[in-house]
């Protein structure tokens, strides 16, 4: 008798694991590199207040927190930060079962394919030989 608690999960298992680890991670990035870059700091009343001004911890916490606050209300930033977090727990939960020197490679050369292919879609980038110019 074999017990069914020990019981590898079918190699499609692991394929379509690797695949959306590495379209969560790359196909992604892209997405979140444009909104950050597109991100426009919003004034803060709190920032212009002389007990935030005169302090520069204070205005340098204060400073990031309202940076990152902004970062996360952008749908166009949060959206695709959540699915490349929700990768990285599916990632942990696929090298529990996955041997580890396979699953590591695999997945970062699919998370680079699949960046590539998500910096064509969203700029039209294409990887040349030739300088830019």
């Amino acid at each position: 008798m074999s017990d069914d608690g020990d019981a590898k999960p079918p190699v499609l298992n692991y394929i379509l694991g690797f695949l959306l680890v590495g379209l969560a991670w790359g196909f992604t990035t892209p997405f979140i590199r444009r909104a950050a870059r597109s991100h426009a700091p919003r004034a803060h009343p709190v920032l212009e207040s002389a007990r935030v001004k005169d302090s520069p911890v204070r205005r340098t916490a204060y400073g990031w927190f309202f940076a990152v606050a902004d970062l996360l209300r952008n749908p166009g930033y949060a959206v695709p930060l959540g699915l490349n977090i929700t990768g990285s727990v599916w990632f942990f939960l696929l090298i529990g079962k996955a041997e580890l020197s396979l699953t590591v490679p695999i997945v970062n050369s699919l998370a680079f394919l699949f960046t590539v292919l998500g910096e064509w879609w969203v700029e039209g980038k294409v990887i040349s030989r030739e300088p830019p110019g």
